[in-house]
C-alpha cells in the first residue's frame, strides 16, 4: 500500500494515478500532529490495514497533482543516515559510520529545498532508500532487522560542503532546515520484497545524474538498521537512509528541478531555492575524478566566489 498525506495531512492511499482519501478509517484518532497519526497507524497495523484499505476502495480518488503531497513521515523523532555505505567499486567494505539529520529538516513532494546564506563550497543532495521503521528497535541482530521495518519512501539527503571551520562536518552540512526531502508516499513492506535490489535514479532539470543499484550497499538494509540500533534505539515511524554513490553528485543551484526515483516508491520532486542566485560550474565528482580534478566544482558567481570573499 502506498501511503500519503496530503492538503491539510489528511492520510490518503496512492492507486493507479490517484490519491484517495481515507482519513475516515482513522477517524477516531485526535493526535496532536500527524506524526501521532502516522505513528499509530504504523504501530496497530493490523488494526486499520483493512479499515484503510475498505475505505480506499469505497471511495473516488482525485489526480495527484491536483492535491498538495505532505511529507509522508512528517516528523520522526530520530532520522538516521549511513555514510559511505555503497562499495562503489572498492574491494573491502568501508569502515560502518553514520549521522543525524534534524527532523527539522524534513520536507515533502514539491516543496523546496532552500540554499542558505553560507560560505559552503557547494550544494549537494544526495538519492537514497530510506527506511521507516515499523516496531521499537534496540540491538536487534541483522537477522531480525527487516522485521522491524514498516515501509520504504524516497529520500535526498541534501549537503552543503565545506563549510568553515571543518569540525562537526556533518552536522553542519546535514542538518540544514529543507535539506531532507522524502516521499511523496511511504510504500509499505510487503510491497519491497527485496530492497537491495532496487534502481535508484536522480534526475535535475530532466538529466539523469545517479543511476545505481542498492544490490551495490556495503552494508545492507538489515545491517544497517542494526547498526543504527546498536547506538539507539529506533522508535516507530523513525528513518533509516541507507547511503548512496558518489559518481553523480554534482551541484545544486536556484530554479533546479531535482527528481527522485527509487525502484516503485514514486518520483519525488522539489525545487531548489537560493536568494543568492550563486551559480557553480555543472560538473559531477565523476566528470572532476576524469579529468584528474580534485575537489568540487568552482562557484562561478554570487556571494562566497574568491573574489567576493577576499574584496
Amino acid at each position: 500500500m502506498k501511503l500519503l498525506f496530503f492538503n491539510d495531512f489528511r492520510l490518503g492511499v496512492f492507486d493507479g494515478d490517484c490519491v484517495i482519501d481515507v482519513s475516515g478509517a482513522v477517524a477516531d484518532l485526535a493526535p496532536a500532529h500527524p506524526q501521532d497519526l502516522l505513528t499509530a497507524v504504523i504501530t496497530r497495523w493490523p488494526e486499520f490495514q483493512d479499515k484503510i484499505r475498505q475505505e480506499a476502495e469505497q471511495r473516488t480518488g482525485v489526480p495527484l497533482d491536483s492535491v498538495r503531497v505532505r511529507p509522508p513521515v512528517p516528523r520522526p523523532l530520530n532520522i538516521d543516515c549511513m555514510a559511505r555505505n555503497y562499495m562503489e567499486g572498492a574491494t573491502e567494505r568501508p569502515a560502518v559510520n553514520g549521522f543525524p539529520k534534524t527532523p527539522h529538516s524534513i520536507v515533502g513532494h514539491g516543496d523546496r529545498m532552500v540554499l542558505p546564506d553560507i560560505p559552503a563550497t557547494v550544494f549537494e543532495g544526495e538519492a537514497e532508500l530510506a527506511v521507516v521503521i515499523g516496531r521499537r528497535a534496540h540491538n536487534v541482530s541483522v537477522d531480525e532487522a527487516l522485521d522491524h521495518v514498516f515501509g520504504y519512501t524516497n529520500l535526498i539527503d541534501g549537503s552543503a560542503r565545506g563549510i568553515p571551520p571543518r569540525q562537526n562536518a556533518f552536522y553542519q552540512m546535514k542538518s540544514r532546515e529543507t535539506f531532507c526531502p522524502i516521499g511523496p508516499f511511504l510504500v509499505t513492506a510487503d510491497e519491497v520484497p527485496d530492497p537491495q535490489n532496487l534502481p535508484v535514479r536522480l534526475w535535475t532539470n530532466g538529466n539523469l545524474m545517479q543511476d545505481f543499484n542498492t544490490e551495490d550497499m556495503a552494508y545492507s538494509v538489515a545491517e544497517s538498521i542494526a547498526f543504527v540500533s546498536s547506538l539507539h534505539t529506533l522508535e516507530p515511524g523513525d528513518l533509516v537512509a541507507t547511503g548512496t554513490t558518489h559518481g553523480g553528485l554534482h551541484p545544486l543551484m536556484h530554479g533546479d528541478v531535482v527528481e527522485l526515483e527509487v525502484g516503485d516508491l514514486g518520483r519525488l520532486r522539489i525545487d531548489v531555492h537560493d536568494d543568492l542566485g550563486r551559480t557553480w560550474k555543472r560538473e559531477t565528482r565523476h566528470d572532476r575524478a576524469l579529468a584528474g580534478l580534485n575537489g568540487t566544482p568552482p562557484q562561478l558567481s554570487g556571494k562566497y566566489t574568491p573574489e567576493t570573499v577576499q574584496a
